[in-house]
């Protein structure tokens, strides 16, 4: 009887093995054209190597072990993985359901709230995101309940921070970054990445109202958050002066004004773009703009001021009087100007593969292909300092790969295979695995779909 119930539990064992991705010792991949988005660039027929997660080598001439696995990619495309900019995917399932929401901290909580700690590994939508390519997201909460960061679409009562009903943070909490391996039960690589703040319209009715009170209130909350940071022992012993800010949101803002953190500030107008430019300048900040469909009318500024942008590729009409002067050649003007540019995809989970298509777009109206390639891959993680691990094909770094059935800026090709950190990836998802249970003629086909 012992030895059935171990025979019985090994079995499982080695089925619950099965079901998750297989990692070799060595890969290689070959025959494939190349975009590293390295050192390599492009390469027409070359090889990527792969041992233990890393990229060992990439090129056109490449000797392979004779250990090694061989992945023919003849005729295809090889890219890094794409990565996310600026999602709520993982902390986030269905909109208009409330509880499946966390990527909001609500009225409790604004600079303090950690976003890190709502990421699912076993979100339904990552592997939806997967075979499409994408292999990290980062992670970026919103103000209110839900919505794409900067819109009301819950209402303006529902603020987010350390306050009174009717008062608000304009701080979101912070990012984190998440891999969408499978099989993994962390999914967070690195968290408290940066702070997310909004500006603009959105940031004026959560301050009350006005643009003019958005920057005063950001304003006095840093200056609150110095003065905490040299006063600790006063505050301890109840000596200090009171803040309107709890003592997480305080401690959390430090890393911000201390320029070790950087502040993503969602911003639209070209006169609010130079305005939180000049606010930065003046406060010593490490800038990140995500929106910015003005920001080609300010171009040279926001180069100068070397901040990096995120963009949706597809902004063009405007949706509010902020967004006036939005085109499909942002991202090409922005590019030109010597911007750092990473192309978004819609925060709506379901279109997560809009990002590479947006980028695609981008192309269309100025952008030059291999600047819109960075942008989905290499771009981002430069912008969230993690271009050491990611965003190219490169010695040293993770293998995140993808190999596509032809150009992946085009809406036609799709990924034939993806790996994370050198594990290939299960090709499926929920969709998919419903329509093939639903599939007419399979002689398990249920009877009343018959």
């Amino acid at each position: 009887m012992i030895r059935k119930t171990s025979l019985i539990a090994a079995a499982s064992a080695l089925s619950l093995l099965s079901a998750l991705p297989v990692a070799a010792q060595t890969i290689a991949i070959v025959g494939g054209r190349i975009l590293s988005q390295g050192p390599a660039g492009d390469i027409s027929s070359g090889t990527v190597l792969i041992k233990d997660g890393k990229i060992v080598a990439v090129g056109a001439k490449i000797t392979v072990p004779a250990d090694a696995r061989i992945v023919d990619a003849s005729g295809k495309t090889v890219s890094p993985g794409l990565v996310l900019p600026s999602t709520s995917l993982t902390v986030a399932e269905v909109e208009q359901i409330g509880d499946t929401m966390d990527d909001s901290a609500g009225k409790r909580m604004g600079a303090a709230f950690d976003v890190q700690y709502g990421v699912n590994p076993n979100s339904a939508l990552i592997p939806l995101a997967r075979i499409s390519g994408v292999t990290r997201a980062v992670v970026t909460p919103v103000l209110g309940r839900g919505g794409s960061g900067g819109h009301k679409d819950d209402g303006a009562d529902d603020f987010s921070g350390s306050f009174e009903d009717g008062e608000a943070s304009l701080f979101a909490g912070q990012v984190a970054t998440a891999t969408l391996a499978a099989g993994v039960t962390e999914a967070v690589v690195k968290a408290k990445i940066g702070m997310a703040l909004d500006l603009g319209e959105s940031g004026a009715a959560y301050a009350g109202g006005s643009r003019g009170a958005a920057i005063v209130l950001m304003r006095s909350a840093l200056e609150d958050a110095r003065h905490y940071a040299r006063n600790r022992a006063a505050f301890d012993m109840g000596a200090s002066r009171p803040y309107p800010y709890s003592r997480d949101d305080l401690e959390a803002l430090i890393p911000v004004v201390e320029g070790r953190m950087p502040l993503l500030v969602r911003v639209h107008r070209a006169s609010d773009i130079t305005q939180i430019l000049k606010f930065a300048a003046d406060q010593k900040l490490k800038l990140i703009l995500e929106g910015a469909e003005e920001g080609w009318m300010v171009a040279d500024a926001i180069a100068k001021a070397g901040v990096p942008v995120l963009v949706d590729g597809q902004a063009d009409l405007p949706g509010s009087f902020e967004t006036l002067g939005s085109t499909l050649q942002n991202a090409g003007r922005l590019n030109a100007a010597g911007v750092t540019v990473a192309v978004m995809g819609s925060r709506d989970y379901n279109n997560l593969r809009q990002g590479r298509f947006n980028a695609g777009l981008a192309v269309s109206y100025g952008l030059p292909y291999s600047a819109a390639m960075a942008s989905v891959t290499l771009n981002p993680a430069k912008i969230w300092g993690l271009s050491d691990r990611i965003g190219s094909l490169e010695p040293g770094k993770d293998a995140d790969v993808v190999i596509w059935t032809g150009d992946p800026l085009e809406v036609t090709t799709y990924a034939t295979s993806v790996f994370i950190q050198g594990k290939e990836q299960p090709m499926t998802s929920r969709s998919l695995e419903l329509a093939e249970r639903y599939r007419p003629g399979k002689a398990d086909y249920p009877p009343a779909y018959r």
